[in-house]
């Protein structure tokens, strides 16, 4: 089995699952995400797991019954200092209102986390929110990541990368 090389976010999951490559019109999507999962080049980690079992939806159940053993704990030392690093960083930015640092903060969101994660492990975050640069009410992942020289791409770079077509 190879090293991991993409960490997958909440919203690849909670998108396609409810949206484009829902459960009962793409199964192939989310075989497609098992396999390659299996072959040790997606993982996920514990913190996005809970987001998503906040749900009592078909995700919650996929993931608990078929992704689980993908899914990575974020309680190590070097990614805690990394998140801490990417807190403090968040904290200082003036261009962020503090409802939206505060949100990207709460113990609940795992942004920050899938960032540290992938930074610490020197993976490639895949992640279907948007840039948003002059965001003052939201801080993206996108952004976060060019900043602290993390690689991101979306659910359809995935796909290339990896050769999965639907």
């Amino acid at each position: 089995m190879s090293a991991p090389l993409f960490l997958l976010d909440t919203s690849v999951f909670t998108q396609a699952a409810r949206s484009y490559y829902a459960f009962d019109i793409a199964p192939s999507f989310w075989k497609a995400i098992l396999t390659h999962a299996g072959k040790g080049k997606i993982i996920s980690i514990d913190r996005v797991k809970d987001e998503i079992d906040r749900g009592n939806d078909q995700l919650k159940r996929w993931l608990n019954d078929h992704f689980t053993p993908f899914i990575q704990s974020t309680q190590t030392a070097d990614i805690v200092h990394h998140y801490g690093e990417i807190i403090r960083w968040a904290s200082g930015q003036p261009q962020y209102r503090r409802a939206a640092i505060n949100e990207f903060a709460a113990a609940n969101n795992a942004d920050a986390w899938v960032m540290a994660f992938a930074k610490a492990r020197n993976l490639i975050v895949v992640t279907q929110e948007a840039p948003s640069p002059l965001s003052k009410k939201s801080i993206k992942i996108p952004d976060v990541c060019r900043t602290h020289q993390i690689k991101s791409i979306d659910t359809f770079e995935l796909m290339r990368r990896l050769n999965i077509k639907i």
